[in-house]
């Protein structure tokens, strides 16, 4: 009898450490969207300060930010409505976010920039895969 009971067992624990997934997701989408605020605050007031057409590099990297918030939390989303599997291609996407972001905040270096656009090229070979019927689920 103990024989058919450990499979129940396992599918609570299961269920539970899923349950706490899920809440501890809630609780990180609840701090990026008080970053995600705190971010476009300080973009508005980047704009009234320096005026539209003295923003610079400074207002591209918030803007970048805001979009990597953006994307992290629309990644959390897509996790719950994808019955909780995180997609490949949203990785993908932030990845690419965030070497754009890198580029523009660290642009000294020619040899850096050229390595950090060869790393873009990687992620979108990976992301034309990853779209491709490669990758697709066959069942």
């Amino acid at each position: 009898m103990k024989r058919f009971t450990e499979p129940i067992k396992a599918k609570t624990l299961a269920k539970n450490m899923q349950r706490l997934l899920a809440l501890m997701l809630c609780v990180l989408v609840v701090i990026l969207l008080g970053f995600l605020f705190r971010e476009t605050w300080s973009l508005l007031l980047l704009l009234v300060k320096n005026g539209p057409a003295r923003g610079g590099y400074e207002m591209i990297e918030g803007i970048v930010i805001w979009f990597l918030y953006f994307e992290f939390i629309a990644l959390i989303a897509k996790y719950f409505e994808s019955r909780f599997h995180f997609p490949l291609r949203y990785f993908l996407y932030i990845g690419i976010t965030a070497i754009v972001r890198l580029i523009i905040v660290d642009h000294e270096k020619p040899e850096s920039t050229l390595l950090y656009s060869f790393a873009i090229l990687v992620l979108l070979f990976s992301l034309y895969i990853a779209n491709s019927r490669l990758l697709k689920r066959q069942y």
